[in-house]
Parts: C-alpha cells; structure tokens; sequence
C-alpha cells in the first residue's frame, strides 16, 4: 500500500511553509535519508528526508506553492508500479468564503495590505493576488507594512554569482527581519566572572562534567530570568504583545562553516543539571549537522558566545519573534563583558539592564 509523505511541522507558529526544492522525480527509487525535498518558512530552510525505501509514486505540491502543515507531500510505493489511491477532488470554495490556501502572492499581498485571509471573498478554489487586490481597493486600504526594500543594483565589477544555501538563506531572512521588523537597541554590562567561574568548577566536579558547564549555565540562568520577567520571553505580532508559553532556549553552535541554533524548548521547566544535559546533547548533534526540525527552530529568547574567539564584545542578530538575545565574551585581564540586542518594541533599557544585573550573578550567588 502506497505510504503519505507529509509536511512536517517546523515551528508552531506556522501553518503552512513553501516548497522551495524537490530533490527526486516521480519513479526515481528512494533509500531510507535520501533527500526528498526543502521546505521553508519565515525563519529557516529545512529538508525532508525519507524514512523508508521505496519508489516515487507521485508527488502532490509544485516548487514555490504554499503547503499546508501535515498535507501529503508526495506517496511512495514498494514498487515503481503499486497502485496509488485515487487523486483528491477540489470543491470550488463559495464566493465570499476562503477554504482553500492563498497563493504565495496573496500571502504577501495580505501582509502589505494588514488584512486576515478570512475576511477576503475566494472567487476559485484558491485564494488569489486578484482576490486581495479587489477587497483592498473596495475599501480604500492603504499598505500596512514596512517599506518594500529597493533591488540594489549589481555589482560594477567583474564576477559571479552563486546559490545561498539552505542555511544562508536562513540567516538573510533572520538579518532581513532583525533590519526591518524589530527596533534592535544593545545595552553591556561589566561583571567580574570569577563568581560564574567558580560556580561552574564545583558544579562539574559535583556532577562529574568532562567540559565546563559555564556557557550551559549562564543559558539556564537566562531562561530562569526570562522565566521572571515574560515580556523578555515575548514578541510583537498584529500590534500587540505577544507572550510566549514556554521559554525556547536558542543557544548558538558554530560547526566548520555553518552558524547553527539548536533550541532547548520549555527550558523552564528543567533543573541546571537536566538543562546542561539536555543543550549537551543538541550541541552534539549540531556538530554532526544532525538536529532535527524542531531541534533548531522556535526559539524565544537566545544565547551567544564568542568567547572561543578571545572576542571581548558582540553585537548578536535578534533571531526572527524574539526580544532578548544574551551576547557573551571573552573576558580581558580587568573585567568581563556581557550584553544583549533586545527588540525595543517589547524592551525599554530598564528591563534589558535588571535581566543582565541578575544573569551576571550565578544562582544564589
């Protein structure tokens, strides 16, 4: 029987991604890791391997559609020539109700515009750029988002170009959101580090740490303090503030090239112990270039260090929906450094300078 691929879940925050890539054509065979396909969304790229073996049957969504979360991306089969299940039917949506998802360009249109794709009438089985445009001018809307980036020109020297890859493409979307979405301010605050350092010694003799904990532990206290203060676990979204349930830990790993950012979810509900474990273990398979999708997206607050690199100060890229990222240093002879990029919408300098006072203190110190 013919087995569903389907579109994975990769933040819990989006209910649709775009295919950006397909990797196999349908009757080409499949081993279990082989890529099928990239997905994208907002924040990231992410690629969808096979789980089984078999042969491409049919592939259900074209390069740059819009997918919805969970719907079957394409069958395979033990044979090239099994038997699919017959092709799902469409039933035209009712004037003036949208049941289908919007074109890619509706979605942006949606968005220039500030406009729900609920409140607009579906003439097809699609929502489409000429739907949103016919309800933006019966109601005289004007633009509702930031102004369009202007195409720079190119180069004037000779060279060439060449494809971003799945992870650059990540990061120009983080950089693209951090420039024209968040209002990013950065506040330092000196410390001595010597309080963390000898915490972190009696906590790895204690629990037997062959590294040093103190990076994983500076991480936990944040998530304790974000824990403390919401708004620091928090985003903008629709113009309204938007408080996250759970603190999603975002803690930078540099592996050969590549800038990655596994995420320890609910990270407020673990003890020190199970929280360095636990990032331990992402840690160790961001090296390997082995996180799952939900292994590396959905941060809500984040943690940086550049201290490997005898960096005594960082400004770091608020990731896309956070408010809060910990930027940590090398400390020099005298003093230690430690800051924070915070999203001003959300942050004044006040909340920014008490959560540093209190990460810069190991617990109960």
């Amino acid at each position: 029987m013919p087995t569903p691929v389907v579109i994975p879940r990769i933040n819990n925050n989006d209910d649709v991604v775009k295919l950006s890539r397909l990797f196999l054509e349908p009757g080409a065979p499949v081993k279990r890791g082989d890529l099928l396909a990239e997905i994208e969304t907002d924040k990231a790229n992410f690629e969808i391997e096979a789980e089984s073996e078999g042969f491409i049957l049919r592939i259900e969504r074209g390069i740059g559609e819009i997918c919805d979360v969970g719907s079957t991306l394409l069958w395979l089969g033990a044979s090239v020539d099994e038997p699919m299940p017959d092709a799902p039917t469409k039933t035209p949506s009712a004037i003036g109700v949208t049941t289908q998802t919007p074109s890619l360009k509706a979605l942006l249109l949606l968005k220039h515009y500030g406009v729900d794709a609920s409140a607009v009438p579906a003439t097809g089985d699609r929502l489409s750029a000429d739907d949103v445009e016919a309800y933006a001018r019966s109601r005289s809307l004007s633009s509702n988002s930031q102004p369009q980036n202007v195409q720079s020109p190119p180069p004037s020297e000779a060279g060439r170009t060449q494809a971003l890859s799945p992870q650059e493409r990540g990061m120009l979307r983080t950089v693209t959101w951090h420039r024209d979405e968040a209002v990013a301010g950065y506040i330092e605050l000196p410390y001595d580090p010597k309080e963390w350092e000898q915490f972190a010694a009696t906590f790895q003799q204690q629990h037997r740490l062959m590294m040093s904990p103190l990076l994983s532990l500076m991480a936990w206290q944040l998530t304790r303090v974000a824990a403390r203060y919401p708004k620091l676990n928090a985003t903008i979204a629709n113009q309204q503030l938007y408080l996250y349930d759970n603190v999603n830990l975002g803690f930078t790993v540099q592996s050969g090239e590549l800038l990655l950012m596994p995420v320890v979810r609910a990270a407020q509900a673990l003890d020190a112990p199970a929280f360095v474990e636990t990032l331990g273990g992402l840690q160790r398979q961001a090296m390997k270039l082995a996180l799952k999708p939900e292994e590396a997206s959905g941060a809500t607050v984040a943690f940086t260090s550049m201290a490997r690199w005898g960096v005594s100060r960082h400004t770091p890229i608020l990731p896309p929906h956070t408010a809060f990222m910990v930027a940590h240093s090398a400390p020099t002879p005298t003093q230690a450094i430690l800051g924070a990029t915070y999203d001003h919408r959300v942050l004044t300098g006040f909340d920014v300078a008490r959560a540093l006072r209190e990460i810069v203190k190991p617990p109960d110190a």
